[in-house]
């Protein structure tokens, strides 16, 4: 029996292709849209692991992933475990089509597909950020009409479903991590999104508006009470890795923070990786008197003001189960482990 998996190229999907490889004994079928991003990945890996890996050129949102009838036929009662992590991450209204695009309609064919293939158990990658506008989020299905925050919530919420309508022809599981950041060793990462979106944004801010105006101020909007949630990826993909062996079906599994950094220290070792003295961060009630300049800045990060300005509680009951008697260790990422990780963003750039 085989693994199939979607997203793999991706910042989360590189390190558990790497986790199951060594963990798993098991042939690894991997979709991927750029045959070369997939080669150059496969590279990575010693040559005898190189030889379970076998490359499959097709896209989610194409009929049948746009894989032949003969390749179809071949995967065909093979596949043991189905992985689904390829996503779109973007939050912005007016991309809604093609998040949903991605999202929801990618997710429905790969369902599909899966079913076709009598796949045994499908694993598929959401987000904890589906708890959207509630207090606390559970390792339970939301209302498919639950108040969200965004369009990539939503499409997420409501991809789960898609998930659970299967739970009758095959064994279902759901993975919400919540802000993924680098390694927990080398800060290492590989991502344009969340929280690295947010540091190139004030990054891209300093070097194109602060440095021409060195001696003036800039007010960012944070709140001393809200928290970010954020997991390194080695964790994320130890835990991932878990789903292949050990998750029990129809269930739902966070991979969260139990103690996540409070907003302003967050800022602040942005702001001090980023040698950004210009920068004050400031209380919403503070905000009333704002420049122009002051204004276009919190503009440009407003995709991420209800991740910047709430304090997010999750319930991982489920997870701390999952790991019980494993090697991977509860979560417990202290302030200079994040501030390493921050670092090795810019240095790395």
């Amino acid at each position: 029996m085989a693994i199939f998996l979607t997203g793999s190229t991706g910042f989360v999907g590189g390190r558990l292709l790497k986790n199951l490889l060594n963990d798993t004994d098991q042939q690894l079928f991997v979709l991927v849209r750029n045959m070369s991003k997939g080669e150059e990945l496969v590279q990575t890996f010693p040559e005898e692991q190189q030889k379970r890996i076998t490359l499959l050129r097709g896209d989610i949102t194409a009929p049948e992933f746009g894989l032949t009838s003969s390749t179809l036929s071949m995967l065909q009662n093979q596949i043991q475990t189905f992985y689904h992590l390829a996503a779109v991450v973007k939050f912005d209204e007016h991309l809604r089509d093609e998040i949903f695009s991605a999202n929801y309609d990618g997710t429905k064919n790969t369902l599909k597909i899966a079913h076709q293939l009598r796949a045994k158990r499908f694993v598929y990658v959401s987000t904890a950020y589906t708890v959207g506008k509630r207090e606390k989020g559970i390792e339970q299905l939301y209302p498919i009409n639950d108040d969200v925050h965004n369009p990539y919530e939503e499409s997420k919420v409501q991809s789960e479903h898609l998930v659970f309508d299967y739970k009758e022809d095959m064994e279902v599981i759901i993975f919400r991590p919540a802000i993924i950041v680098g390694d927990s060793k080398t800060g290492e990462a590989d991502s344009k999104f969340t929280l690295y979106g947010f540091m190139r944004a004030l990054d891209v801010f300093k070097r194109r508006v602060a440095r021409k105006h060195p001696e003036a101020t800039y007010r960012l909007i944070g709140d001393e009470r809200a928290t970010s949630n954020v997991v390194p990826v080695d964790y994320v993909a130890n835990i991932l890795a878990l789903g292949a062996t050990s998750a029990k079906p129809n269930t739902i599994y966070h991979i969260t923070n139990p103690q996540p950094t409070n907003n302003f220290k967050s800022l602040q070792f942005v702001k001090d990786a980023l040698d950004f003295p210009q920068l004050e961060i400031i209380q919403p009630h503070e905000a009333d008197d704002l420049t122009e300049t002051e204004r276009a800045l919190n503009d440009m990060i407003g995709v991420f003001k209800p991740y910047l300005t709430r304090d997010f509680v999750f319930d991982d009951s489920n997870t701390q189960q999952l790991i019980e008697g494993t090697s991977i260790e509860h979560l417990s990422l202290d302030d200079e482990t994040y501030r390493m990780i921050i670092e090795a963003y810019f240095q790395a750039k």
